[in-house]
């Protein structure tokens, strides 16, 4: 029988389905409540999460730890960004001719292995410890193809971590590139509390902190915005993961082709929203425009898992946002970004609707408090 090239999974999809644990998909998910499977080859449990705006750019795995025990060691030619949902643990590192060096995590910690270096993670506590990854998995096994070189090249990336003695601890350099805020760290003891810089460029009175992890290209930032508020709709490429730390809100899509008027002009049908709490992950499609809208009674902050990294420019990446910082920067500069001013106002009045549903007041510019 000939071979069907024609539906042929990518390498990354066959690789999920050779791990044997379940793969979840959809536009947002609860990582905290997906069905896990036995994992042999970590030593614990998991599941992959296939979000629909990765599009082979980057993939979610979410891994458990029985209390007292740990994952098998690896490494691997991918770059993988770790957030810990649950439990308190521990890691371990090292490479040939090197010594190990340990740091401790708890909820709402954030590190990277360092690139092909082998780690272990470890449950130090009496209960589940659950963690969920972003990786660069899919383009690196759909590009080489070739599970053995991915997981047992040697080679080590001295210029990533040479076993530095304070490799993980929290940095404390940070700067400004453009009209982003930016921090140089391997570690982050809770996002949920990190200090994040004030920056009104994407929502009123809300904070933007870009932060470079471990020498990749596969890096993230944090954000919040206050009570009565939401942010700017603007689009990038496709994998960035979103992870909500607090409050309940929704956040709605839509593919920028459609302009920035979708309801106006007859497209509310193709806008898509997702409603979130802590806990909920979401990823935009490549090129749409998302828009995030805070319906709780505290600030809210996200985690975003994403390529843009200030140190390590990619060119698909700058790309898509038509220029560097473009999500800073109005469409009508050139920019991908629409300002207050210019969206569909039936935007704005869902978000009147919903607050008034919870007796939230709104607080927004140019109409200030109800």
């Amino acid at each position: 029988m000939a071979e069907d090239l024609e539906n042929k999974a990518t390498s990354y999809e066959a690789w999920m389905r050779e791990e044997g644990v379940p793969v979840v998909e959809g536009y947002g998910v609860d990582v905290a409540k997906i069905a896990l499977g036995a994992w042999p080859r970590r030593g614990g449990g998991g599941a992959f999460v296939q979000l629909r705006g990765m599009e082979g750019a980057t993939g979610m795995e979410i891994v458990e730890i029985p209390p007292g025990k740990a994952l098998e060691p690896e490494k691997h030619l991918y770059e993988k960004v770790i957030y810990v949902l649950e439990g308190l643990g521990s890691t371990e590192v090292w490479q040939a001719g090197q010594g190990k060096r340990f740091f401790e995590w708890g909820p709402g910690s954030l590190f990277a292995p360092p690139l092909n270096c082998w780690y272990r993670l470890i449950n130090g506590g009496g209960q589940r410890a659950l963690l969920a990854a972003v990786t660069n998995a899919p383009l690196i096994i759909d590009m080489f193809h070739n599970s053995d070189f991915i997981f047992n090249c040697d080679y080590q990336f001295r210029d990533r971590y040479d076993g530095e003695e304070d490799y993980f601890a929290v940095g404390k350099k940070r700067y400004m590139v453009g009209r982003g805020n930016y921090w140089d760290t391997n570690f982050i003891a809770d996002v949920a509390t990190a200090p994040i810089d004030a920056h009104e460029w994407k929502a009123a009175g809300g904070g933007f902190t870009g932060f470079e992890i471990a020498g990749n290209s596969l890096v993230g930032h944090l954000v919040e915005w206050p009570v009565g508020r939401y942010h700017k709709a603007h689009y990038h490429g496709s994998g960035a993961v979103l992870l909500i730390l607090k409050s309940e809100g929704y956040t709605i899509m839509w593919p920028n082709e459609l302009g920035i008027h979708p309801y106006q002009d007859g497209h509310g049908d193709q806008v898509v929203r997702v409603d979130w709490k802590p806990g909920s992950s979401f990823s935009p499609p490549s090129g749409w425009f998302h828009q995030h809208f805070n319906l709780g009674s505290e600030k809210a902050r996200q985690l975003a898992l994403r390529y843009g990294s200030k140190r390590h420019k990619m060119g698909i990446y700058l790309a898509a946002q038509k220029r560097d910082g473009g999500v800073f920067i109005s469409v009508k500069e050139g920019g991908t970004l629409i300002e207050y001013e210019d969206e569909d106002p039936e935007i704005r009045r869902d978000y009147v609707a919903g607050l008034k549903e919870r007796g939230v007041p709104l607080d927004m510019p140019g109409i200030g408090r109800r």
